[in-house]
């Protein structure tokens, strides 16, 4: 099969996996295997790609010219590499856990939540293999939309609440602001492709280039970048392998995938580090990083915090496009990954605790370790991961950011991330230990292991120990993030 075949069926092999699966309606069993049988072909067929990216090659296949110029088109490189990996490969163990969940919840309308999974999926193998920036707008937008029903899933007025503002704040922000930046970058490059170097330099003032870099990073909500973050935290109603769909898998990184894509493919870096507003939005990140935190230690809900330690960890991404160094650049391509480790594994067992023992606030929480002791284990490892300690990935992704930081001459955002970091231990750390070393709440007596359904705990422990497995076998990763600068 020819790349550009490869690349085709990686788009849209999840939706007539969709299809399937809407077929297979009446048969629970039936459904589940469809969904998992189509996971790991997509899963297989993005592998196939990988060599060629790696040998340099560039996949490419083109579906239809919408204008002189200007198609719907696909292109494999290094940095939609990265990102076709980790959401395909998070969808396998995502839906191992939607089975053990879903069933153990009794949740309703299991095939309507599976559908809109894969259709979202489409979407973000759509994000992250576009060619162009329509293909990308096209796709960013199916993935706001295939999402909806998933952020609504329970019904309920909270559910209702929580899907208004987050098709409010994503679709006003990328029509207002993506659309009208696309629409600009058109007419003064005369060209949408995504190109290494950048299509703006020679081409866009600086005024123009300031501006448009304002409208593409603030365009970009599913970046979380404040003030355009109240969507995610809200969204947390839903069920937890869609908290886990939103924060790891596909619509937070599709959201710091289109920024570091749009700097480095659209600006390029060595023209993006002389607009003014780049370093301005440097700070906008780093003032996300720190109020996040902040925001995330005051909640108890533990959904809630793990929802505002997201909109914290995505503006390392951020931070880094913005600052342009080469170095920086790379660490947030690797947080891409290792940050969809940890934090996809946080919240699946924040979801293995609430099927399990029905417990959503941190303090209640006491003393659970000795009734979920793989879980909670799981919470510790990547934790660790999360704050940026070693033997586990984060650490890698959180050291190329500061060795970015010192080459852009940019100490105050190394104290950023410093004091991220530690801001990290203060709020994830104490609720391991709590379910550790606490009493039970309320006198309660543990005296036996009451874990979740097998597949939640399987996807939680294979999650943490990919954090570690990424920081042993960091290399290959590396090598696509450095591919992507400008040889």
């Amino acid at each position: 099969m020819s790349g550009g075949t490869l690349v085709l069926v990686a788009v849209f092999l999840p939706l007539a996996g969709a299809l399937l699966i809407r077929l297979a309606d009446t048969s629970p069993n039936l459904r589940e295997i469809v969904t998992l049988a189509v996971a790991v072909l997509l899963f297989a067929t993005v592998v196939q790609l990988l060599p060629a990216v790696q040998a340099g090659e560039r996949p490419a296949a083109v579906l239809q010219e919408m204008l002189p110029g200007v198609a719907i088109a696909f292109e494999v490189e290094p940095l939609g590499m990265i990102f076709g990996l980790i959401a395909s490969g998070l969808w396998i163990v995502t839906s191992i856990y939607s089975i053990g969940y879903m069933r153990g919840h009794h949740e309703k309308h299991q095939t309507r939540f599976y559908v809109c999974f894969a259709i979202a999926l489409s979407s973000a193998m759509g994000v992250a293999f576009a060619a162009n920036m329509l293909t990308l707008f096209v796709f960013y937008e199916m993935l706001t939309l295939s999402t909806y029903p998933l952020v609504t899933h329970a019904g309920t007025e909270e559910a209702k609440r929580g899907g208004r503002t987050y098709l409010g704040v994503l679709l006003f922000t990328s029509i207002a602001f993506l659309l009208t930046a696309t629409v600009w970058t058109w007419n003064v490059a005369g060209t949408l492709d995504f190109t290494v170097g950048g299509i703006l330099a020679g081409k866009a003032s600086p005024g123009v280039a300031a501006a448009l870099l304002l409208l593409f990073v603030f365009g970009t909500g599913k970046a979380a970048l404040m003030p355009f973050h109240r969507w995610l935290p809200g969204v947390m109603v839903a069920p937890a392998p869609v908290s886990a769909l939103l924060h790891a898998v596909a619509v937070v990184k599709a959201g710091v995938f289109s920024v570091l894509k749009i700097a480095v493919y659209i600006f390029g870096i060595d023209f993006l580090a002389g607009v003014s507003t780049g370093r301005l939005l440097a700070y906008v990140a780093g003032a996300t990083i720190l109020m996040g935190s902040f925001v995330a230690m005051r909640e108890d809900n533990l959904k809630r915090r793990l929802a505002y330690s997201t909109v914290s960890q995505l503006s390392y991404i951020v931070l880094g496009a913005m600052l342009a160094s080469p170095l920086a650049v790379v660490g947030s391509a690797m947080h891409i990954a290792t940050h969809a480790f940890g934090k996809i594994t946080l919240f699946f067992c924040a979801g293995a605790i609430d099927v399990a023992l029905h417990k959503k606030d941190i303090s209640d929480m006491r003393g659970i370790g000795r009734a979920m002791p793989f879980t909670m284990g799981a919470f510790f490892v990547a934790s660790l991961s999360v704050i940026g300690l070693p033997p586990l990935a984060g650490l890698w992704s959180k050291w190329y950011l500061a060795l970015g930081t010192l080459q852009a001459d940019e100490l105050a955002l190394l104290g950023v991330l410093m004091a991220s970091s530690l801001l990290n231990v203060a709020y994830l750390l104490p609720i391991p230990i709590r379910a550790f070393f606490s009493k039970p709440a309320n006198g309660e007596t543990i005296t036996a292991i009451r874990e979740a359904p097998l597949p939640c705990v399987a996807a939680l422990v294979f999650t943490a120990l990919g954090c570690a497995v990424l920081f042993f076998h960091a290399e290959p990763l590396y090598r696509l993030a450095h591919a992507i600068l400008p040889q």
